[in-house]
Parts: C-alpha cells; structure tokens; sequence
C-alpha cells in the first residue's frame, strides 16, 4: 500500500500537471466497490468544477475543487451544500493508481474512474485489487497529526503509556498520518528501538529521537519519489528510488549496514517488521 512519501509524491506530481484544469465530464465503472460516495454524488460534485490544487492528507489525495455556474446548477443532484467548494478524496489502497492519459491512451482493464479534462487529456483511476476508494465530501479532515509537522509535545502524548507494541502505535492512523509498515521499520532501526518493544517503556529521550527518525526517513523518501515496491508508480509513471536505501525493510537475513548481525523479520499483529538484534534494543 502506498504510505506517505508515495502520496506526497503522486499528489505533488498532480498538482503540478492538473491544477487551474476543469473536468468536463466523468465516467465511472460498474463495481462497486471503488465508490463511498454515490456515483451520482461523484459525478455531480466533479463536472465542470475547476481543479483548483492537488495535496495530500495522510494517505488521501485530496482534489480541492471550485465549482462554475455550471456546477453550482448541477450540485442539487448531490447531497452536499452548494454554497461551499467541494473535494474530491481518492484513497489509493493497495494497488490504485491514478494516471494523466491523452484519451487515444489504451484503457487498462481495472480503470474504474475516468475525468475528461478541458485541456484535452483524462485523469483516470486504475486499480486492480479494487481496495482504492473515491469519494467527495466538504471540509475533509483526517484522524491522527500529520508527522512531518508534528512537534515533541503532542507526538509523546500520543503515545506515552500505551501498552501495545511501538510498531503498531506506528501504524494506528487515528494517533499518526500516513506511516505505514516500511516507514516505521526504517523509522525505529535509526532509533535503535526494536519493533516488538511496548510503547509505554520508550523513555522520553528515546521518544525524541523516534520523532526525528519519522521525520528524516519520511523526508529522504519524498527526495527520492518514494519506494518502488511492487508496483507503485508516481503520477508520470515512473518508480521511486528509496527502496535503494532502505536498511532493514525486507532485507531479512541480509547483513546490517551498520554492524553486519543478519536482519531480522518477525511478525506483529500480522504485520512483517524488519530488524537489527544488535542496532535495536
């Protein structure tokens, strides 16, 4: 499943290719698994709206929309209010994709949505295993602080005295935004903190350097587009390059980059977790 940086990078690469572009028509396919919106609330919400920016919240793709005259007219189709713009939430799931195409572009067998655009070419969201999903709502918030932004105080509150496992604070999206299994494997290797450790025995000082740890690895990733594992692919389809840095995600019985003690995987709330038995205590 694409994790922060992969979402940063797909969504910064929108930006720059469809912002200030209006759809002008909207084609959906017939499962319905994609839509947690109506497809008459999607395709009321998004014809003839401007794209006014692409950003990410989370793991969510957020499309901010302006409506025209010809939106505002068409917004009593939808349940939303049409005093305020609109957005359009694409989560990616496991295998989504979201690709700018000119339409004479061959549509792949699991496209399931389809934005003409004014400029000429279509925006079209592609997902094999179908667990993306399309919706548009008003004021989209997520659960959880976004932590790249994240200060000391807040983030060690979170956490503080919880029993449960350091790795699956990690990925508890209602606490932190966007970290997902390779993140918060890279993330506690450079704390030195093992995977399996209770979130309540980290000391303060330990806390700290988690946050730093976060922050650099999420911020290495976006640098590099990302990591390519299976097949992720920005916007302009090509693959990131921060599987190549990566010193424990997946390396099971690899050496350690730092000590060469052969890594580690065990398994976490059915979660694989990577890591070294010397570097990480």
């Amino acid at each position: 499943m694409p994790e922060l940086p992969e979402v940063e990078t797909i969504a910064r690469g929108l930006a720059s290719r469809v912002s200030g572009d209006e759809i002008e028509s909207v084609w959906l396919g017939q499962k319905p698994e994609p839509l947690k919106s109506t497809a008459q609330e999607i395709a009321a919400t998004l014809e003839h709206s401007r794209i006014a920016t692409v950003r990410r919240v989370g793991k969510h793709i957020v499309f901010d929309l302006e409506p025209n005259g010809r939106a505002r007219a068409r917004s009593r189709q939808s349940h939303l209010p049409p005093t305020a713009s609109a957005q359009w939430i694409v989560h990616l799931g496991m295998t989504g994709r979201l690709q700018v195409c000119e339409p004479q572009a061959e549509i792949l067998k699991h496209t399931h949505a389809i934005l003409k655009l004014a400029s000429g070419r279509e925006l079209r969201f592609v997902d094999p295993r179908r667990f993306g999903r399309l919706s548009v709502t008003r004021g989209f918030e997520a659960a959880g602080i976004e932590p790249l932004e994240a200060d000391f105080d807040p983030f060690f509150a979170l956490f503080r005295g919880r029993k449960t496992p350091i790795k699956s604070a990690l990925l508890n999206q209602k606490l932190l935004r966007g970290v997902g299994n390779i993140y918060a494997d890279e993330s506690l290797f450079r704390a030195g903190i093992r995977p399996r450790r209770s979130a309540s025995s980290i000391t303060r000082s330990q806390w700290a350097k988690l946050l730093a740890s976060v922050k650099e690895v999420l911020q290495e990733a976006i640098a590099q587009g990302g990591s390519s594992i299976s097949d992720y692919v920005d916007a302009d389809g090509e693959e990131g390059f921060f599987q190549l840095r990566h010193r424990v995600y997946s390396r099971e019985g690899e050496p350690c980059l730092v000590c060469k003690t052969p890594i580690k995987r065990i398994v976490i709330a059915g979660r694989s977790s990577h890591y070294c038995p010397k570097c990480q205590k």
